[in-house]
């Protein structure tokens, strides 16, 4: 799982993996492979009016944004492992259960994690976010605040919390 602390991100070997070999191909079959879209393009003449070359071209912008994207990750990345603690304390890669004003009628349930491990079995939301940042640290038990857009402050109270099993 990830958490975010201080522009620090902690990966488990496996995401850390991963991403690195998403990075590695990127960075060379991929990116070899859209230059040679763009070059068969150019061949064909007029680019004003080339859909190819067009198409191409933002196709590589959109792969050079995801290889920055990862490089960035990666350097802040730090591996460990999975969080274990069934001390009910929230922590990013852990699965919460909140209620809303203390209405234990009103819940919901998250994922605590980066993107990367978004996951349709339950809704993710990043650390970095209100809702994620105003629980982490806090305990089974304990109401959290944070706030909304419109810059209100919106109360939960933590329900539950365990570690992701994936």
């Amino acid at each position: 799982m990830t958490q975010t602390s201080e522009d620090v991100t902690w990966l488990t070997q496996e995401a850390y993996t991963k991403l690195k070999e998403e990075l590695a191909y990127l960075s060379g079959p991929a990116r070899e492979e859209v230059t040679a879209k763009i070059a068969a393009a150019r061949e064909e003449g007029d680019l004003r009016e080339n859909g190819g070359y067009h198409a191409a071209k933002e196709e590589q912008g959109k792969q050079e944004l995801r290889i920055r994207q990862l490089t960035q990750l990666l350097e802040k990345a730090k591996v460990g492992e999975a969080p274990t603690s069934t001390d009910g304390t929230v922590a990013p890669g852990m699965v919460v259960t909140i209620a809303f004003d203390g209405d234990e009628s009103d819940t919901m349930t998250f994922l605590l994690a980066s993107r990367e491990y978004a996951s349709a079995d339950v809704e993710t939301y990043s650390p970095q976010s209100p809702l994620g940042s105003g629980v982490i640290g806090h305990k089974v038990g304990e109401d959290a605040e944070y706030e909304l857009p419109n810059g209100k402050k919106a109360s939960v109270t933590i329900l539950k919390a365990e570690p992701y099993n994936g």
